[in-house]
């Protein structure tokens, strides 16, 4: 268990034992639909205390691999749908809180190396022999592990418009962080290795100074408890 990479299924554990939990996992019937499509690419921008996190939570530790989730999904909603475990605890996770990050590194641009370098450091514990820990980035390392191994990955990133909002002058910084969502989310190598990715935020989606990866949307799937918007990077 990494702090990026298969967390583990504890946090939702707590989310379920708190007293004013709703149960919302049907969503997860719809997460199972975009599964490794053109539609896998799912952004949230809401105002904090939406529940954003909890989403992530219950993502995660429904598609994790290394933890067994059944005893908290069995009795939940999603387990009245057909085929709901069909893709339970399948996929690594990996899962960067960046405001958290953020918070704990003095530059933006020490927050873009650790995401960088601690969980690709986490990748090559859990494959070694695969990565260049001193040489590949995130996306780098996850192509060269899809490619020797075939292993596919759900990516979860929490406040993924920090760097816009507390960092906004930073022009070199933003671009740089644009240049590794592109990695994650655009292109060949990337919808090999990557089978869903969730971002939380604050911000809605829009060109950010210079940049536009992030500009073009489809308005997607909507629940009562849930706005999902699906992000194509050029």
């Amino acid at each position: 268990m990494g702090i990026f990479l298969n967390r583990g299924n504890e946090e939702f554990k707590k989310v379920l034992n708190s007293e004013i939990y709703v149960d919302k996992t049907d969503m997860i019937d719809f997460f199972n639909k975009v599964l490794d499509t053109e539609q896998q690419y799912v952004c949230v921008s809401r105002p904090r205390r939406f529940g954003k996190s909890i989403t992530a939570n219950t993502i995660a530790a429904y598609f994790e691999k290394g933890c067994d989730s059944r005893p908290l999904f069995q009795r939940r909603k999603i387990s009245q749908y057909e085929n709901w475990d069909c893709n339970l605890n399948k996929y690594n996770v990996i899962r960067i809180d960046l405001a958290d990050i953020r918070a704990r590194r003095k530059t933006p641009e020490e927050t873009l190396d650790s995401i960088d370098k601690d969980v690709v450091m986490e990748l090559d514990e859990e494959f070694p022999n695969i990565v260049n820990c001193e040489k590949d980035g995130i996306a780098d390392a996850l192509a060269k592990i899809n490619d020797k191994t075939g292993a596919k990955f759900v990516i979860i990133i929490d406040e993924w418009d920090c760097l816009f909002r507390d960092d906004k002058s930073n022009e070199e910084v933003q671009a740089r962080y644009i240049n590794l969502l592109r990695g994650l989310f655009k292109g060949n190598s990337s919808k090999k290795f990557t089978v869903l990715a969730y971002l939380t935020g604050i911000l809605p989606i829009k060109k950010y100074n210079s940049e536009s990866a992030l500009n073009n949307f489809f308005t997607g799937h909507r629940q009562s408890h849930i706005i999902t918007l699906f992000i194509i990077l050029p």
